[in-house]
């Protein structure tokens, strides 16, 4: 009877390190897919980073002096740029949000600089500053793209994670859900600004 039993044991301990085996195997494949997405997310959003400058130059050019906006456009694209070093396919979770927080920092920025364009017909009718809003306006759309693509990816690698047995197999290897990249709540909604408040900031700033 202790033969049987042992035997029994042993057969239930082979078959649950095989399927933990192929829970593993499930889970990296799929953990390594959302790392290819979000490289492709990456490769847009720095697309779109190293527009930025030309698009703040043009505006510049233009006479627009609200230096708040530079400013805080200058800020959000180094905040993105520094959280965007390394390898895309390794970052961590919290990496990845950190990097979706700083992109739509930088959004937020850059929505309020195109606000103020309005106030600036020769700036809206210049057409190279017009083709690089073209530029950033694609940048934009294969952002989109690659967002659906990376939250696709990940809905399916999160699912599978926490589903029964594989969450055990999840918990066991250290497999962390991945975070869905999301926009900013009110993120569609235009910045509203009043160009001549900024002006008077600006100039009571450089009085001081």
């Amino acid at each position: 009877m202790k033969r049987r039993h042992i035997v029994l044991l042993v057969a239930i301990t082979l078959i649950s390190i095989a399927n933990s085996g192929c829970g593993y195997n499930t889970l990296v494949e799929k953990q390594q897919n959302v790392r290819a997405r979000w490289a492709n997310v990456e490769t847009q959003i720095q697309r779109r980073a190293d527009l930025i400058p030309n698009l703040v130059a043009a505006a510049q050019m233009a006479g627009i002096q609200e230096q708040e906006v530079f400013g805080q456009i200058a800020q959000a694209r180094s905040q993105l740029l520094n959280a965007t070093q390394g390898d895309p396919q390794n970052r961590t979770p919290e990496q990845r949000e950190q990097i979706i927080q700083a992109n739509q920092n930088l959004t937020s920025a850059l929505g309020r600089l195109l606000v103020l364009v309005e106030n600036y017909p020769t700036l809206r009718s210049n057409e190279s500053f017009l083709k690089l809003q073209d530029e950033i306006a694609g940048t934009e759309n294969r952002i989109a793209v690659a967002r659906q693509d990376y939250n696709a990816a990940v809905q399916d690698y999160n699912t599978t994670r926490n589903q029964f047995p594989m969450v055990l197999v999840a918990s066991l290897f250290g497999f962390k859900e991945e975070p869905y990249f999301r926009a900013e709540e009110g993120a569609r909604q235009v910045p509203r600004i009043d160009p001549n408040a900024l002006r008077r900031n600006s100039n009571a700033a450089q009085s001081r």
